[in-house]
């Protein structure tokens, strides 16, 4: 019985994936709104210190907040 629930799971995910796929329209990138004002592209080096070089550097300024303000005991080890 658990092998026809799998079954009809899988078939009710793929269809819907199916039918999302089908039903979204393309984005319309080209296509400018009104309004529409963008500034001047970035470069590589700018991409990659936006998108990749902050995330990280913030994560270890975080982590390294924790570690350092942890105030729990040490780990006691196990007899």
């Amino acid at each position: 019985m658990d092998k026809k629930n799998a079954l009809r799971a899988g078939a009710v995910t793929a269809g819907s994936t199916l039918m999302m796929l089908l039903m979204t329209s393309p984005a319309l990138a080209v296509a400018r709104d009104d309004g529409d004002d963008p500034g001047p592209g970035l470069s590589i080096a700018q991409t990659l210190g936006l998108y990749v070089a902050t995330p990280i550097v913030l994560f270890l300024v975080i982590a390294g907040l924790v570690m350092v303000l942890d105030k729990s005991d040490k780990r006691q080890t196990a007899n």
